[in-house]
């Protein structure tokens, strides 16, 4: 089976039996053992599934929702839908009741499929006002609830002729997924993405891929109910990668050690806590060892594969290789051989620190609308601070006003239900992203900021926001920024520490650690963390510069409902929660 011929996404499965035969096509972890599905059962599973399905009634354009953590039922039930023209509806489990309702009620949900009894609570209140809803089943067993496995077993001994006939009707053209944008405000939008906008993307991204056969392991832990990692998982199938689903966020860095994969997928903010702790752990050594880490730590800063810094450096980065950046690759478990990062700006300074250790991180950018791939950094062909060259077949254009426009394959077909929103966001074929960028070198693509979170000072001079925060944040005092100032004098800053790194650094000058709610008002930590920010502002011009910042002792969060599901910035609702802090920075 070619290329040419996967057409659907679900052809993906007969492709990867064709072509790689793997016995861990599929796994996760159940009771602490490894429970791994084969290129061949996931085909069985899949099409007792769809058989089940429509003996339920389930049938083409017919939505379902699925609601649950990464885990192989959720590909069974994917997979099952596609396969008789069906249309998932990924929703995020983090999200409130009333979000729920509006998915189902939008998108017209007739089945939901549930993780655990957590979530299942809150479809039955949900679905309570949601007519559309006529069956609610979990994927974990319990009491008084439906089973997944029940329309598994339904579709036992179920007419494979009348299932392949389904099949054959599903066009590439035909709605596969409607996922619903949580956006930093407004209400939930339904992407509408087709078969083939997808599949140009996972094709697209093949070609430039480092890594691709059986042999290969890949860890996931991003939400699949995300595009960017439910594209992540179909590129793996399509390049015969075992994927392993992490047990939890908390667990990742023991499933890298015991997975030891090649690659994963991964956000910026991620990668972040990983380079404080490691940075952390080296102020806690002494002596030469603490000299050494710092040392290296301060070559791999300077690192740019584009750039010959001669024989000593390169001599002395060798070195600290073999002395400090080894055990960092073994911590990802030592077989990493790229990993992509992508939803929010990387640091560049990190992207240095972690190409010197020979952990080659490549950045992606997309959207949910553009399925999601638009550029993509290569191995052999990276632009630090750029997130990398157009995939084949996308075009872009940069708008007067700096915004970033998309043309391509992989272009969604719209939102649904919402053909004004949708007029507005797809102009002549382009779709308008939100995105400021350039383009560098006429190559290599950069982002800017978002259009709509640049704002104006009353001295008339604009702010880019985000390229504020990314800078700040490599400070090792700060955890999260959120500069303000729209119509205000000067730029502010909303600022969570790092309080990790507080309580290092106060350890380290003999300071006594109270609470996070005491060190945010304590005299020393309060000059430390200005110092911070004074250092920072030398990057940027003097209207640019952070004048005032208030501390906060608790951290935005996706359940505080401040960060998005991508960890990005929820700016009106910070700005709604904190809004007597922010008054208090231009009294």
């Amino acid at each position: 089976m070619a290329d040419t011929q996967i057409k659907r996404l679900f052809d993906l499965l007969s492709f990867g039996t064709e072509n790689y035969g793997i016995d861990d096509a599929l796994a996760c972890k159940v009771n602490g053992e490894w429970v791994k599905y084969s290129s061949k059962d996931l085909i069985s599973i899949t099409n007792r599934v769809s058989l089940g399905l429509m003996r339920m009634g389930i049938g083409k354009d017919d939505k379902v929702a699925i609601i649950s953590p990464n885990r192989p039922e959720w590909n069974f039930i994917d997979f099952g839908l596609q396969q008789i023209g069906a249309v998932s509806v990924p929703i995020y489990p983090t999200i409130t009741v009333h979000d729920f309702q509006f998915i189902f009620n939008d998108a017209g949900v007739k089945m939901v499929f549930a993780a655990d009894y957590d979530l299942y609570r809150k479809v039955k209140i949900a679905a309570r006002e949601s007519p559309s809803v006529r069956e609610i089943y979990t994927f974990e067993l319990l009491d008084n609830a439906k089973h997944w496995s029940e329309i598994k077993k339904n579709g036992e001994g179920g007419d494979e002729q009348k299932l392949q006939a389904m099949k054959d009707e599903v066009k590439p053209e035909d709605l596969v997924t409607l996922i619903y944008t949580s956006g930093t405000t407004g209400t939930p939008k339904g992407v509408m993405l087709s078969h083939q906008n997808i599949i140009s993307n996972i094709l697209a991204a093949l070609k430039i891929a480092p890594i691709k056969g059986r042999g290969y392991k890949a860890l996931s832990f991003l939400p699949i109910c995300h595009i960017f990692e439910r594209a992540g998982v179909y590129f793996y199938m399509r390049a015969g990668i075992a994927i392993y689903y992490a047990e939890s966020l908390e667990t990742i860095g023991d499933n890298l050690r015991e997975i030891q994969p090649h690659t994963f997928t991964t956000v910026p903010r991620l990668l972040e806590k990983i380079y404080d702790k490691i940075v952390a752990k080296g102020y806690q050594l002494s002596g030469i060892k603490k000299k050494l880490f710092f040392w290296a730590l301060g070559l791999g800063l300077k690192y740019d594969p584009n750039e010959d810094l001669g024989w000593w450096y390169n001599f002395q980065l060798k070195l600290a290789n073999r002395l400090i950046f080894a055990k960092w690759r073994e911590a990802l478990g030592g077989n990493i051989v790229y990993i992509t990062s992508g939803a929010a700006a990387l640091q560049p300074r990190l992207s240095r620190v972690f190409w010197a250790a020979g952990i080659k991180v490549l950045e992606a950018y997309g959207a949910t609308e553009t399925s999601p791939g638009v550029s993509f950094s290569k191995i052999d062909d990276l632009k630090i601070g750029c997130v990398g060259c157009l995939l084949d077949g996308v075009e872009v254009k940069i708008a007067e006003d700096g915004e970033i426009l998309v043309k391509g394959p992989n272009v969604m077909q719209g939102y649904y239900n919402r053909p004004d929103v949708t007029a507005k966001s797809i102009v002549d074929g382009w779709y308008h992203t939100g995105d400021v960028g350039e383009m560098i070198e006429n190559k290599y693509l950069k982002i800017t900021d978002r259009k709509k979170e640049i704002f104006k000072t009353s001295g008339g001079k604009y702010i880019a926001p985000q390229l504020l925060e990314n800078k700040f944040k490599e400070s090792v005092m700060i955890e999260q920024i959120m500069v303000v100032g729209e119509g205000e004098k000067f730029p502010g800053a909303l600022i969570v520490p790092s309080f990790e790194g507080v309580r290092e650094w106060c350890q380290r000058k003999q300071i006594d650690y109270t609470s996070d709610d005491e060190m945010i008002k304590h005299r020393l930590v309060v000059e430390k963390i200005q110092k911070e920010v004074d250092f920072h502002n030398g990057h940027f011009a003097q209207y640019e510069k952070i004048k005032k910042f208030k501390l906060l002792n608790v951290a935005w969060s996706i359940e505080s409902g401040e960060l998005t599901p991508t960890m990005k910035l929820k700016r009106r609702i910070i700005l709604e929660n904190h809004g007597a802090l922010v008054e208090q920075i231009y009294e």
